[in-house]
């Protein structure tokens, strides 16, 4: 079976970091996805999606030490949904893109916002975190001349 989805978005606040009980680390986040097109009058429109993102590990410290509110990021997990019952016993849902293990990829679009932009360091490798090259296409501003 395969349980994989990608996405590439700006994040809406800084993350939520938290250590369980047991000192793993996870992360909270929440990445806007921005669709955007020309209606048929060829008006601009576009539509944000917003996508619960929870990072474990490794991965949630690198989110905690250099994402911030704007980050742009891929991130790549698995697709997931919670049940749970609230105090009055109604069923709650919670759907969200979960960044745990090997196949986890978190990929800073933007380059770092935290401690590394305050030196000289080149961003390394943190687990299966990578920066995008600096020569990344950026295709926000012109999303007509998207290659496929």
């Amino acid at each position: 079976m395969l349980n994989s989805c990608s996405f590439i978005g700006n994040l809406g606040r800084d993350p939520e970091v938290k250590s369980t009980q047991r000192g793993d680390k996870v992360a909270n986040l929440s990445i806007g996805c921005t669709e955007k097109w020309k209606d048929r009058d060829g008006n601009r429109q576009e539509r944000t999606t917003w996508v619960p993102v929870v990072i474990w590990g490794a991965l949630a410290d690198v989110a905690e030490r250099y994402l911030r509110k704007g980050s742009k990021v891929y991130v790549s997990g698995k697709f997931s949904v919670r049940k749970w019952q609230d105090r009055d016993g109604q069923d709650r849902y919670a759907t969200e893109i979960i960044l745990n293990g090997h196949d986890a990829k978190l990929v800073m679009l933007d380059g770092p916002s935290g401690e590394r932009q305050q030196s000289n360091d080149r961003p390394g490798e943190f687990g299966n975190h990578r920066r995008a090259p600096n020569n990344a296409p950026n295709f926000d501003d012109d999303f007509d001349s998207v290659p496929f």
